[in-house]
């Protein structure tokens, strides 16, 4: 934990915006009394580090019929029309 930029406790109320600006681009460490107590992160960095996220990925094999016939049909649709791939 030792390249982890540190602010004290005590910082939280004067410079929340240095701190919250740190910790937008890393993950900052919160001190009490010189030690590390509490990890300020962004929520993206948070849920990358969790593996929580409000995505979700299914299979083909998890669909009902009825969803599967959709999505088949939408996917023919776009390629009938000329939708090409990203590059």
């Amino acid at each position: 934990m030792s390249d982890i930029q540190n602010f004290p406790a005590a910082d939280l109320a004067r410079k929340t915006g240095d701190i919250l600006d740190a910790a937008s681009r890393a993950p900052v460490a919160i001190t009490k009394h010189r030690k590390p107590r509490f990890v300020l992160m962004s929520l993206e960095r948070y849920e990358a580090l969790t593996g929580t996220t409000d995505q979700q990925a299914h299979t083909l094999e998890d669909m009902s019929a009825e969803m599967k016939a959709m999505m088949i049909a939408a996917l023919e649709r776009d390629l009938a029309g000329g939708a090409k791939p990203d590059a």
